[in-house]
């Protein structure tokens, strides 16, 4: 089951992926995070990050592809479960365009993916929503 939010911001796409790449600070501007913490020093391929959200469980999040300047996608995983969160900024006219993709797959995906709609579907609006109010600011 996949999600997908994409926004358009008034600010550079340098300007948008320090923000975007900046997880520990997540939290400063959208309420869908309560905190991330890097386990393994900088975000690159193979570090992990712990996350936590209002009304979900703390998962550990291992990054997968990293981009720099571009876009990164970590991974979490549980049994029957495998989450997959991608991050991508581009240019677009004279701004920026951030897409967040968040991808369930496993056993469980699609009922998980069913049942969490509504939460995952905010979620992804209001860090869109913040990460367009921050960049822009």
């Amino acid at each position: 089951m996949r999600f997908e939010h994409a926004i358009e911001i008034g600010a550079t796409p340098a300007r948008v992926w320090e923000i975007y790449s900046d997880v520990e600070r997540w939290h400063e501007w959208t309420d869908s995070i309560t905190s991330v913490e890097l386990l393994d020093g900088p975000l690159r391929v193979g570090a992990r990050a712990r996350v936590r959200q209002p009304k979900l469980p703390v998962a550990v999040w291992s990054v997968t592809e990293y981009d720099e300047g571009r876009s990164f996608t970590w991974v979490s995983g549980a049994p029957g479960l495998r989450t997959t969160g991608t991050h991508l900024v581009e240019p677009s006219g004279d701004g920026a365009r951030a897409t967040a993709r968040l991808d369930q797959e496993g056993l469980f995906g699609g009922l998980v993916g069913r049942l969490s709609k509504g939460l995952t579907e905010r979620y992804l609006a209001m860090e869109a929503a913040g990460l367009k109010a921050r960049s822009e600011a």
